[in-house]
């Protein structure tokens, strides 16, 4: 998640500065001098907050993969619209993972009429995990009209490729 944090200065209302930041338990908090309270008091008073959530989607295009998250990851898929939408439910420790992360990645430019997202399911993604029945990584799922049509568990790409097919033929 891309945050951007930026306060008033002391010396003029229209300059910007950036400020430190951090993210604690998937939560955005400005840190300033490492002091907690502070700094929420003082994001109250003044700082603006930008954060790629302010679109309410990550912006999927054809051709990449997407990454997603929690709250992201709905968003975006809704905003697909007709598209195929096939996302790839991985780990970062995960070895088969890493190796399908480059086929994957092939895929997304072969086939400009469906959009690619990526999901880590850590910690932060946990309840979308759950909501999805992620028990395997990797798990690929194929979405049509906001809906899952198919499910690829394993690093099974012959499979994941016919399950696309399928899904933009139907």
């Amino acid at each position: 998640m891309a945050l951007q944090f930026y306060g008033a200065s002391a010396l003029s209302s229209l300059a910007q500065k950036p400020v430190s930041h951090k993210i604690i338990s998937g939560q955005p908090v400005v840190c300033v001098a490492g002091d907690y309270r502070r700094t929420e008091r003082r994001l109250r008073v003044g700082y603006r907050v930008k954060s790629s959530l302010d679109a309410a989607a990550a912006v999927a295009e054809v051709g990449r993969v997407t990454e997603v998250g929690l709250h992201t990851f709905w968003p975006t898929v809704e905003a697909a619209g007709t598209k195929v939408v096939v996302v790839d439910m991985y780990t970062q420790w995960c070895g088969p993972c890493k190796v399908m992360a480059p086929k994957f990645q092939r895929l997304s430019e072969k086939y400009d009429d469906v959009i690619f997202l990526k999901l880590d399911c850590n910690q932060d993604n946990k309840p979308l995990s759950k909501e999805l029945g992620i028990k395997v990584v990797p798990t690929f799922k194929i979405l049509k009209d906001s809906k899952i049509v198919k499910e690829v568990t394993g690093a099974k790409y012959d499979d994941l490729v016919l399950a696309i097919e399928n899904a933009r033929s139907s």
